[in-house]
């Protein structure tokens, strides 16, 4: 029931107080993934199992909107929930990113409690079906373990 989450920000410090936040969160982590950019995100969507997408807006060589716009436009991956961490606060680029299909908007600087409501409302919403699942206790007595 743990979450691969993939943390794009081109700030190597950034991606790392987004993990702690998130893991301080509570939220079921199985794997962090990390890039420094679109590219280097769509590199790691292309061969690891990834449950959501935490992104940054403005990065060199692919921002956060090209991203999103490649994630959308793919079969697979446009079910990846992706959400911004971003400084970026304007209107225009949250219609924008709402009409791109972003999961969720968090402003930096941030608070911990913001990421983490955002985080559940996001996951709740993608992946209801898995926070709710129980073990078959029943199925757990009768395996060979």
């Amino acid at each position: 029931m743990a979450f691969n989450i993939l943390v794009t920000d081109d700030s190597e410090t950034m991606r790392a107080v987004i993990k702690k936040t998130v893991t301080m969160s509570g939220v079921p982590v199985g794997e962090f993934h990390e890039a420094a950019n679109g590219k280097e995100a769509l590199a790691v969507l292309a061969g690891t199992w990834i449950d959501v997408i935490l992104s940054d807006i403005n990065m060199p060589e692919m921002g956060g909107m090209e991203l999103l716009k490649k994630v959308s436009e793919d079969e697979d991956l446009r079910k990846i929930p992706l959400i911004f961490i971003t400084t970026e606060a304007s209107d225009a680029r949250k219609e924008e990113a709402r009409k791109l299909g972003v999961a969720g908007y968090v402003k930096k600087p941030f608070q911990p409690e913001t990421i983490k409501a955002i985080l559940y409302e996001v996951l709740e919403k993608a992946y209801a079906h898995r926070l709710e699942e129980k073990p078959d206790e029943k199925a757990v007595e009768e395996s060979d373990f």
